[in-house]
């Protein structure tokens, strides 16, 4: 048989009767994914989604990648992931489209880029375009979501004054509740700790994502003290690389003590700011991290992130983190943080509430990792 050669210009328009010349000759299956088609034949795969935005469907996610929001049946995950502890997927091409009031617009081929199972379900599937969309391309594929009210920079004048009140603003504008508070939780112990960490505690009883989703603040009844029983163990990296503490007992002297950095086997080391300080360093960096929309880049120089950050508000802050000293730069709805790369270089992260929230750093001639914008 005679394959059709796909459209050479993106978002060309095609007809449904060239899906079988994509995929290889006759159809054989049919999926509907999360509002998205997803048509196999023997040598393709051609996933039409929907000119739309709505994170929990199918469909353009960035100019480079195309989401397949699941559950996915077993031919598709076994197609493009392959089968649970065996093969991977297929090496067959993957064709993507969009469906809009044009017609079917040819995206390009893909291939997978990330995939997220829940058992032998297929959840998640990230397809990542050989050839990334233009701009003018974007917005026909991905329609503009509507306008959104952005968290404020309120919090923002009371950090060199009043930081339990900054961090209590950053977290509520930033954070919508999960539910009421309840009396009791276990997550807000009390006791000797600190003012500061008893807040946290509090705001975490609604909001449990405070705790963190890349590094931790442990839950109350997971505090522990070190093996000689001198530090209490509060915060912890993901992967138990070091953990924060605080002093212990505490001798009553420290209204806002200073957090302790503490690796395996290695002396403590001050964490810049005391315990008020971090717990917003810490709250910026998890926000920023744990944001639904992201845009990150690597090894930058200083006068590049200097233009990056120029329209941006630095924290009044010292650095966070000792391994790897950031320094944060807010807008409304927007947290990047900047530490330092290889050789002089810099990285920069950047969580967003809103797509919108990234349009300071759409003009910079960046060659983004991801951009979510």
């Amino acid at each position: 048989m005679t394959h059709l050669v796909p459209p050479a210009i993106p978002a060309s328009v095609f007809d449904g009767e060239q899906v079988p010349g994509l995929v290889g000759g006759p159809v054989t299956g049919r999926f509907a994914v999360g509002g998205a088609d997803v048509v196999m034949g023997s040598a393709g795969t051609v996933i039409i989604a929907e000119a739309w935005d709505v994170p929990d469907r199918s469909g353009v996610w960035s100019a480079g990648e195309v989401r397949l929001i699941g559950p996915a049946p077993d031919p598709v995950r076994e197609r493009l992931v392959g089968q649970p502890g065996g093969r991977t997927g297929s090496p067959l091409p993957i064709h993507l489209a969009v469906r809009s009031g044009e017609g079917i617009l040819y995206l390009g081929t893909a291939r997978v880029g990330r995939a997220c199972l829940s058992g032998d379900v297929l959840t998640d599937c990230a397809l990542r375009l050989d050839s990334p969309l233009r701009t003018d391309v974007l917005d026909r594929v991905r329609p503009p979501l509507p306008s959104a009210d952005l968290p404020g920079l309120e919090w923002l004048g009371e950090v060199e004054g009043d930081r339990a009140a900054a961090l209590e603003r950053f977290v509520i504008g930033w954070y919508p509740a999960d539910g009421p508070v309840t009396a009791g939780s276990p997550s807000a112990p009390t006791g000797a700790l600190p003012a500061g960490l008893r807040q946290f505690y509090r705001l975490a009883e609604a909001r449990p994502q405070v705790l963190g989703v890349q590094n931790g603040i442990l839950p109350g009844p997971d505090l522990r003290t070190t093996r000689l029983g001198k530090m209490l163990v509060f915060g912890t990296e993901n992967q138990g690389g070091f953990d924060w503490c605080l002093r212990w007992p505490p001798d009553g002297s420290e209204a806002d003590p200073a957090v302790w950095f503490l690796e395996p086997d290695e002396e403590p080391v001050a964490e810049q700011e005391p315990l008020s300080g971090f717990l917003i360093q810490f709250s910026l960096f998890e926000a920023a991290v744990g944001a639904k929309y992201t845009a990150m880049s690597g090894n930058l120089p200083a006068a590049q992130v200097e233009q990056l950050v120029r329209p941006l508000h630095p924290v009044p802050l010292r650095a966070f983190w000792p391994w790897a000293p950031t320094r944060f730069h807010v807008a409304p709805g927007l947290v990047l943080h900047v530490s330092p790369g290889y050789s002089g270089a810099y990285d920069v992260w950047a969580g967003a509430t809103h797509r919108s929230a990234l349009a300071p750093l759409a003009d910079h001639p960046i060659d983004w990792t991801r951009f979510d914008g």
